[in-house]
């Protein structure tokens, strides 16, 4: 009886522990380098681009496939998130939750029509997707890897 209870003692911390990790999609997160999204923004104040793994908390994700996540900068819109390739895809129903994203960010300027495309991918309404008229410089990133934190 105590190799039984001890064998479930196991299991239970290993399902816990592995819950505590998350869910990688695309390729697998290593969460212990990651930095802040604030941090990643004040490195990429110097240059345009930025290599590495960010943290953050979901914002936004694309409710048709799961092919784009913003994460929360403090800003309205966020940092876009786009999975590399469209090779993987993230689940549709992680707002709020904390991920890491392994990738590189860069400073681009987004169309108005990307832009509308996203709102719409986003369940905007039309009247919202219409009153998108000017393009946008922001922080964008191609992600290789997402893990999903429970």
């Amino acid at each position: 009886m105590k190799k039984l209870l001890l064998a479930a003692t196991f299991a239970m911390a290993g399902f816990w522990a592995a819950a505590q990790e998350g869910k990688d999609y695309g390729e697998a997160v290593k969460s212990k380098k990651a930095v802040s999204v604030s941090k990643m923004k004040s490195k990429m104040d110097a240059k345009d681009e930025w290599s590495g793994v960010v943290t953050g908390t979901v914002k936004q994700v694309c409710k048709s496939e799961g092919c784009w996540l913003r994460l929360d900068d403090g800003s309205k819109d966020g940092i876009m998130v786009k999975m590399k390739d469209h090779s993987f895809f993230v689940p549709k129903d992680i707002d709020g939750k904390t991920v890491y994203v392994s990738g590189k960010a860069v400073r681009k300027t987004t169309s108005v029509k990307e832009l509308q495309h996203f709102a719409e991918d986003a369940g905007k309404s039309k009247e919202e997707i219409a009153k998108i008229t000017e393009p946008k410089v922001e922080i964008t990133m191609e992600a290789t890897g997402v893990k999903v934190m429970q």
